[in-house]
């Protein structure tokens, strides 16, 4: 007789898990959770640094909840997806006034905690017994129970609910919630999975039925829309460059980013918004492209050298080049740090 599901795989997880994640030691609740919103679309081996860095300057709640808003973007600035941190930011606050939830449920009530991430902290850093359903857990149950309809539908959320509830055992809840997500991430993997290596492929349906590579089933996706868009490099003549702040919400929220306009024939008026003049003509630079999670963005950049004419409606900084390439004191997005880089490495 076939041993439970849980069991093989806590007896996989004891001998072959990741026990030396940096969260894990001590493995306190606002470790747990500051690692479960970085892991959000991220893998292990990208959060880990991040995560070293973020801890060494804001060690617990009340250190990052008391941080300006610049500090916190500037040190997530590379691992993408800022609202993150601004909902990070915003719950460290919250926690702060209110105290730190120990229910699912009161997780789950604050910002940029959903259902699965709110089920793992409570499961990793209370050991209590709670279901989660990451994007490593749906593809594992997916395929061991040979789950054949579009992963975004409704039914399958309920159907992959479900199954992840009838798993999740009463004891060892911890060990029980990472052991599922390292086995999705190191054995069940969305390609070349090596299910020689899985605890539980003696009845996995997908592999008896020959169907890992097509399971879990997503919906066939559109081509993503491309943006063209025109950044502007405005140096002043000390080896500064202007930036501002992008709106709070929406692509690179938060941020501070090069000036953005939608063509080149916007150039010169936003020049005046923001009350400067250019001292030479414009030149042409690289071209930045980036992939959003919807769509593509391709933007020329044209620079030129500029001094201050007046009173800008925009507010915006000069930083130091060699700064901003290196040690950057406001959070920038990460194609718009490489491309400075690149520019002080061509210099």
């Amino acid at each position: 007789m076939t041993a439970p599901f849980a069991d093989r795989l806590l007896a996989w997880f004891d001998q072959h898990g990741r026990h030396d994640l940096p969260w894990q030691h001590p493995r306190t609740p606002y470790r747990v959770w500051l690692s479960e919103i970085m892991l959000q679309q991220t893998q292990v081996v990208t959060v880990i640094p991040y995560f070293e860095r973020f801890i060494a300057r804001f060690p617990d709640i009340d250190a990052l909840a008391a941080a300006e808003a610049d500090a916190v973007l500037a040190l997530w600035s590379g691992l993408g997806y800022y609202a993150r941190a601004r909902n990070l930011h915003a719950a460290a606050r919250r926690m702060v006034e209110a105290g730190v939830p120990d229910s699912v449920e009161g997780w789950a009530q604050l910002p940029g905690v959903g259902p699965s991430t709110a089920a793992a902290i409570v499961a990793q850093a209370f050991d209590r017994r709670a279901v989660i359903l990451d994007g490593n857990v749906k593809r594992v149950l997916a395929r061991h129970a040979a789950v054949d309809t579009p992963q975004e539908a409704a039914a399958t959320q309920r159907t992959l609910w479900a199954l992840a509830d009838e798993r999740t055992p009463a004891a060892r809840a911890a060990d029980y919630t990472q052991a599922i997500m390292d086995l999705g991430a190191t054995v069940c993997r969305r390609g070349m999975p090596r299910c020689e290596a899985c605890p539980v492929s003696d009845d996995c349906q997908a592999r008896r039925q020959g169907r890992v590579a097509e399971l879990p089933v997503r919906r066939r996706r559109k081509p993503k829309p491309v943006r063209q868009r025109v950044l502007l490099w405005l140096e002043d003549g000390d080896g500064s460059l202007f930036v501002e702040k992008r709106p709070p919400s929406g692509i690179w929220g938060g941020l501070a980013c090069l000036p953005v306009v939608e063509t080149t024939a916007d150039a010169e008026s936003r020049l005046d918004a923001l009350g400067l003049a250019r001292d030479a003509d414009w030149r042409e630079q690289d071209r930045l492209r980036h992939v959003f999670s919807h769509f593509e963005l391709d933007a020329r950049v044209i620079a030129a050298r500029v001094a201050p004419r007046g009173v800008a409606e925009s507010a915006g900084e000069w930083h130091p080049i060699e700064r901003l390439a290196h040690d950057p004191p406001v959070g920038l997005p990460a194609p718009v740090q490489r491309l400075i880089r690149e520019r002080v490495a061509g210099h």
